[in-house]
């Protein structure tokens, strides 16, 4: 396993899978570096069908490419669950109210709808499931999640998408106010990279 693609050309995300893998010995290239173009659509009704829709769709394209053949295909899907909102926005987390909304607007939008709403029924979790497309054509999905609930406001620098809002109480912040080490070590990204680096490992 010389190379690693990760289906995604979401920088963010590409500094976390970077921290976390970097001592697989495996050059690290998201999609786009890859020179992979694919419109994969991902309808699936699960977290972790979507993942693996995206993984051998991206692992179909890379056999292609020469240099490629031999690159093990990583795709996450992800998004945020809200119980008292029968777990909205879920898988169409990216598209909820429509991809080009702004997550300023999102956010609020979550807020306003939870408004009056007690602490003890804000209960929310990301999830995030990873699939691996390898050569031989097997592949595999794990999760990883990170329990919490919604704040009350807009807070924090430090994340992007629904982090400002997503508020951990035992560390009395939102995931947007961790420090990058410190939120890698308890996101659902984090933690389902490390399952699928276990499983890489095994290989």
């Amino acid at each position: 396993m010389n190379k690693i693609i990760f289906a995604t050309g979401n920088e963010h995300k590409m500094v976390e899978i970077r921290m976390i893998l970097s001592d697989l010995g495996a050059e690290i290239l998201s999609q786009r570096e890859a020179g992979i173009e694919a419109d994969v659509v991902e309808d699936g009704s699960t977290f972790e069908e979507n993942a693996l829709i995206k993984a051998k769709e991206i692992a179909k394209a890379a056999r292609r490419i020469k240099g490629l053949e031999e690159a093990v295909v990583l795709a996450d899907d992800s998004g945020l669950e809200i119980d008292y909102l029968n777990k909205e926005p879920g898988i169409y987390s990216a598209r909820y109210m429509g991809e080009d909304t702004s997550y300023d607007i999102k956010n609020q939008t979550l807020l306003d709808r939870l408004e009056g709403v007690p602490k003890g029924q804000r209960t929310a979790r990301f999830v995030c499931a990873i699939a691996a497309a390898f050569p031989d054509g097997s592949a595999e999905v794990v999760r990883g999640t990170m329990e919490g609930i919604i704040g009350y406001e807009i807070a924090g620098e430090n994340g992007f998408g629904y982090d400002p809002i997503f508020f951990l109480p035992e560390y009395g912040c939102t995931s947007a106010q961790l420090a990058p080490e410190k939120k890698n070590e308890l996101s659902h990204r984090g933690e389902g990279l490390r399952k699928i680096r276990a499983r890489l490992e095994k290989r």
